[in-house]
């Protein structure tokens, strides 16, 4: 077996069965709350709930550990308008030039998007992921990283529970392309925009789409062998 600098197990804690079984329940019920927000509060949120949530992001597992992940936080009114200048043009042209296809237009349509995307400005702060394509487990190095889809979209599912969990809401945007958020973010041609994530209080009023209540029950995502 290679030798490797090794630690004991530092904080795990075991819970008796009957509690893991509470506990487990209890996350679910919870996670359940969550919801794709589009209409946003201007309300403010303190800058530090978003860094714990980010420290909480951080924490997820990568490929060689290299954390291929970069978090860019948008608080300015001006880069948020100028964002949502560049996602609307690339919006108009995937609904209105029917650039998605109508398959993918036809499955996007029991949601109510279109173009339009006031929220962008509206919530007090936008997070641009980016993934890594090179990088390594410090700053400055130049490695190759692996699996960097796969790590960064662990990292960004453990963003989202964070946010929840601090009783914010949230929207994953995927305007496509995104390339001009490496531009307006001052982020290397090595990385790319995964997600834009929205980010702040529900506006009052606000909504959802019924068909995003629809989820599948556990028979159907869950094989037991």
């Amino acid at each position: 077996m290679r030798q490797h600098d090794s630690l004991l197990l530092p904080d795990y804690i075991e819970y008796p069965e009957s509690e893991m079984l509470e506990r487990s329940e209890k996350f679910y019920l919870d996670l359940r709350r969550r919801h794709t927000v589009r209409d946003f509060s201007d309300r403010p949120v303190p800058r530090e709930i978003i860094d714990h949530c980010l420290r909480a992001a951080g924490t997820a597992p990568s490929g060689a550990n290299h954390q291929p992940w970069h978090f860019t936080v948008i608080g300015s009114s001006e880069v948020k308008a100028k964002i949502r200048l560049q996602a609307e043009i690339e919006e108009r042209r995937f609904y209105e030039d029917r650039r998605g296809g109508e398959e993918w237009l036809a499955a996007l349509s029991p949601l109510g998007t279109d173009s339009s995307k006031p929220y962008l400005e509206a919530a007090p702060w936008l997070i641009a992921i980016f993934a890594e394509r090179r990088g390594g487990v410090e700053v400055g190095m130049d490695h190759k990283n692996y699996y960097v889809p796969e790590s960064v979209g662990i990292a960004t599912g453990f963003l989202i529970s964070a946010l929840h969990n601090a009783g914010l809401v949230a929207l994953t945007h995927t305007p496509k392309p995104m390339n001009f958020l490496n531009e307006i973010c001052n982020r290397p041609t090595s990385n790319k925009a995964y997600i834009l994530m929205v980010v702040g209080y529900p506006a009052q009023g606000a909504t959802i789409p019924q068909h995003a209540t629809l989820k599948k029950p556990l028979k159907d995502i869950v094989t037991y062998m």
